[in-house]
């Protein structure tokens, strides 16, 4: 059976064809995720509970990035392969228990100084074990992209989404209990990704063990920790308006802000989705190390730019036009009087793409240091900021707080990848 499942998923008559048409099923169903499932409590369990599932969201996505640590990004990317498989597996299981531990931790944190319910502590705690799942699982695609297969992970990927989806929402709309519903889905997307993603990952390794050798650890953990710190404090800084209300006000605010914050949301899990498949042909240009492979590397990303400009356009003005009667209808709750907070933070969505991007850059080019310094000052002043901003100006507080954030981000970025872009070039020279 195993076998017959994955010349399933390696069973294409193009591979990039394939790469594209799967990896865009699986960003819409991932990006899908959240939308519908808090549409889904919503409707069937009350803003609360919507409230919950939302924050629930925004810290296992946190908690994600410390099982993940970074790695895809530099695996797919090391084309030269200076770490083995095993090496990053090896690297892989051991973040993804610092992921459990951290998840726990928060938890009872939130419990003991947030007033957390037992059902709230749980349900947190379950949705970051599903994304302990999507770290894990990570490390096998990343492999498959560095052989030339990323269409398989999409695939992968693209089912097991799916069927986190189906069937979490099939047992909240018959159970109307959202922790049993939690423990369900991550029960069976374990089940899912033993017989996807790790049944054809074994076809592009020697060995499935992971390896825990002293050296390697030691490198991938300095090589990904600047990875890590940024995407960790990226996502801390994207959801800084959610934890602060978690803090300062009560689930109902969060729900509403969760309506209105959720196209942002969908802007950011897309923009990953897009930006990495070209990861691989990136890094091939720019391990080149010649003026035309350079010319055609800076002419790609001038084309991106202008893409997510345009996105962000189109974003910022079907949100002002169609986005809360959709959103309303979406959610079945009246969010009339929240039209300005929505066009406010899709002013984000745009920034936020863009610092997406300029990460990704960055990550090729290896000139993660400077993500550290970036990400590291806009967290900081997303601490100061909280209180002020939320505390005391509520939804439109937090609104304008996530736009100010996102946008010195992504200008912080910019500036880093372009002086590294620029020594570059004078190298060259």
């Amino acid at each position: 059976m195993l076998d017959a499942i994955f010349k399933r998923l390696e069973k294409t008559d193009n591979i990039d064809r394939s790469t594209y048409i799967w990896n865009t099923v699986s960003a819409t169903v991932l990006a899908m995720q959240g939308p519908v499932l808090q549409a889904v409590v919503s409707r069937t369990n009350g803003a609360t509970d919507l409230g919950i599932i939302s924050i629930a969201f925004s810290v296992a996505t946190l908690m994600m990035y410390v099982g993940q640590y970074g790695i895809r990004r530099f695996q797919a990317s090391d084309v030269k392969e200076q770490f083995s498989f095993e090496e990053y597996h090896g690297m892989r299981v051991l973040t993804c228990i610092a992921l459990v531990v951290a998840s726990l931790a928060y938890c009872i944190y939130g419990r003991a100084m947030k007033g957390y319910s037992d059902v709230k502590f749980a349900v947190i705690f379950m949705v970051c074990m599903l994304k302990m799942i999507m770290a894990y699982s990570d490390v096998y695609h990343g492999n498959m992209q560095q052989k030339g297969r990323f269409d398989v992970a999409a695939k992968a990927t693209a089912i097991r989404y799916t069927a986190e989806l189906v069937i979490f929402i099939a047992m909240l709309v018959i159970t109307h209990n959202m922790l049993l519903s939690a423990v369900v889905c991550v029960s069976c997307s374990a089940v899912m990704m033993v017989l996807l993603s790790m049944n054809a990952g074994r076809h592009y390794c020697k060995t499935l063990r992971p390896a825990f050798r002293g050296p390697a650890i030691r490198g991938l953990a300095i090589e990904g920790f600047p990875l890590f710190v940024s995407m960790f404090l990226n996502t801390y800084v994207s959801n800084a308006p959610r934890y602060a209300i978690d803090a300062h006000l009560n689930d109902d605010v969060q729900a509403i802000f969760s309506c209105i914050f959720m196209p942002v949301f969908v802007v950011q899990v897309v923009s990953q989705f897009i930006f990495n498949p070209v990861i691989a042909s990136y890094a091939h240009l720019w391990h080149k190390k010649t003026k035309e492979a350079y010319g055609s590397f800076i002419n790609r990303i001038k084309k991106m730019c202008i893409a997510v400009l345009g996105l962000a356009v189109l974003g910022l003005i079907v949100a002002a036009t169609i986005g809360i009667p959709v959103l309303s209808l979406v959610f079945g709750l009246d969010l009339s009087d929240y039209k300005k907070e929505l066009c406010i933070v899709m002013l984000g969505g745009g920034p936020l793409a863009y610092s997406v991007y300029f990460s990704t850059v960055i990550a090729i080019i290896r000139a993660q240091k400077s993500l550290i310094f970036c990400y590291g000052g806009v967290s900081i002043l997303a601490l100061l900021l909280s209180k002020p901003f939320v505390a005391g100006g509520g939804i439109t507080g937090a609104a304008w707080m996530y736009v100010l954030l996102m946008s010195i981000l992504a200008a912080s970025l910019f500036v880093a990848m372009y002086m590294r872009l620029r020594k570059e070039r004078k190298k060259l020279n």
